[in-house]
């Protein structure tokens, strides 16, 4: 497995992290079944030389974590590097409420984290998303009192924009920055990605596959109770249709040339830049595998031009997420 490093003072990882979000009921339901295809896609992962692990204290309730734990017991822990997000609120019923990041808040949560996780500390910790009601400094304040505290290694981010990224590396190291990055949505080319690199911080990529949209695998009418897919722009008629046009056209090119839809997409995500680390989706061991074929992909200046035409920049349909919870994306600002 190669391996990169994320941002200039962050740890050193695999070049494919493994994104664990729809283990924990947010395709469909997590039941017993897919507990253990999850806890066995870890092990895979692990195996296999991934070693960035991502998740979120959110991710069911709590539940993603306690898989996670439980996926490591008994592994070495020096063979992952755990990123963790926190701050998003949710009500019993599952709805997501706001944010919170006031630096009493950010050690609470990783209070219990740690305990859910079965680990002495974190390996990067970053807020889900900017909350408007903390400056930036206050929130990153406290996560580096928890790296003098020997709880946390690394700080990151997730779904900020320029002038967050430039408040935030001017008060405190930041390893890497979480956002949304693929075929489908390339907003961060214009600004983001740039001063990320001038300020020295990395990128985990995550949505490379689109949630499933860009390989095709996603069929309308077909979701599963409490696939929140279904409420995304993108997924939904009048967009769908377009972007499963794209979807199709990314299938001819990867035929073409002996690789699947999934290893074109991730290839393409990683040839943007060695300070790119996708996260993929994984839940199943047969994903995984599939994921983990895009490491070999070596992508000519021929075939990013054919990945270009099929999918051009801006093709696609929609907004990448319902229009409440891109009120609270300061990347899209």
């Amino acid at each position: 497995m190669e391996v990169r490093r994320l941002g200039r003072d962050g740890p050193q990882v695999s070049a494919l992290g493994l994104g664990l979000m729809g283990m924990s009921g947010m395709y469909g339901p997590a039941d017993a079944a897919r507990e253990v295809d999850g806890i066995a896609t870890i092990h895979a992962a692990l195996d296999a030389g991934v070693t960035l692990l991502d998740t979120g204290d959110f991710y069911g309730i709590g539940h993603n974590e306690m898989l996670l734990g439980r996926a490591l017991k008994g592994r070495r822990r020096d063979d992952a590097v755990v990123s963790l997000k926190f701050g998003a609120l949710r009500d019993p019923g599952g709805g997501f409420i706001g944010y919170d990041s006031r630096p009493v808040a950010v050690k609470n949560f990783l209070a219990y984290s740690l305990q859910r996780l079965g680990l002495d500390y974190v390996d990067i910790y970053r807020p889900a998303r900017l909350d408007p009601d903390v400056p930036i400094e206050e929130t990153l304040g406290a996560i580096s009192e928890l790296i003098q505290a020997g709880y946390v290694r690394h700080i990151g981010l997730s779904e900020v924009g320029v002038e967050t990224l430039q408040r935030a590396a001017a008060a405190q190291p930041i390893a890497d920055l979480q956002i949304e990055y693929s075929l489908l949505s390339r907003g961060i080319e214009e600004a983001i990605l740039p001063e990320a690199r001038r300020l020295g911080i990395g990128i985990t990529a995550y949505g490379v596959l689109s949630r499933g949209l860009i390989t095709g695998s996603w069929q309308p009418g077909k979701a599963a109770p409490g696939d929140f897919r279904a409420m995304i722009p993108r997924f939904q008629e009048g967009n769908v249709e377009r972007n499963l046009a794209l979807a199709a056209a990314l299938r001819r090119v990867a035929e073409e040339r002996g690789h699947s839809p999934a290893e074109i997409a991730i290839a393409w995500v990683a040839a943007q830049g060695e300070d790119i680390v996708p996260l993929v989706g994984a839940r199943r061991a047969d994903q995984l595998t599939d994921a983990l074929g895009s490491v070999r992909v070596k992508l000519s200046p021929e075939d990013l031009a054919a990945i270009e035409a099929a999918v051009p920049k801006g093709a696609a349909a929609g907004e990448r997420y319902p229009a409440q919870q891109m009120a609270f994306l300061d990347s899209e600002r």
